[in-house]
């Protein structure tokens, strides 16, 4: 059974490179043409994201170059104990609906301050896993469809990550203590 998923693994992406084009000729498609048509659609799309993208990167860049992400770190680390969740990972709470670049980068030092056996560790990995980067997403694939307005969907993705986020505490305190 492993020799079969491997054969296919290996050729499923070079069967999928010829099969489809190959299909579309014997339907009479012009592969070139469609093939341009996607690519004029797919730099356009790239041309209306670059601005929410850079946005969206800067702002994460002034947050963590700036100390304010330590500092609130620090300033909420009474309140947010009790509720079971390290000032260490904090950081990820912030960043996370952000850019996942960055939200690896604070699990990242995470683990290598605290351990990856660490209760903060074992949070930060299952909190990563369980989240959305919703302002990526939002600035991306709504700036790639032309949606401008998007009233409803960013407090409801953002009411997703904090679930997200409130099941990861629950689920690593259950299962690991904390």
């Amino acid at each position: 059974m492993k020799g079969a998923l491997d054969l296919l693994s290996a050729w499923a992406v070079p069967l999928l490179l010829a099969g489809i084009p190959l299909y579309a000729l014997t339907r009479k498609v012009n592969v070139y043409a469609a093939f341009l048509t996607g690519a004029r659609s797919g730099f356009e799309t790239g041309v209306r994201i670059v601005p929410p993208l850079v946005a969206v990167l800067v702002a994460l860049g002034m947050l963590r170059s700036s100390g304010a992400l330590g500092a609130a770190a620090r300033a909420l680390a009474p309140l947010l104990d009790p509720l079971g969740i390290p000032a260490s990972v904090l950081p990820l709470v912030v960043i996370r609906p952000l850019s996942g670049g960055a939200a690896l980068g604070v699990v990242g030092d995470v683990l290598r301050t605290e351990g990856p056996d660490s209760y903060a560790g074992r949070l930060v990995s299952v909190m990563c896993g369980s989240t959305e980067t919703t302002f990526y997403v939002l600035a991306v694939y709504f700036g790639a469809a032309g949606i401008t307005r998007y009233r409803h969907a960013l407090p409801a993705a953002l009411l997703a990550d904090l679930a997200g986020m409130t099941a990861a505490v629950v689920v690593v305190r259950l299962l690991f203590g904390g």
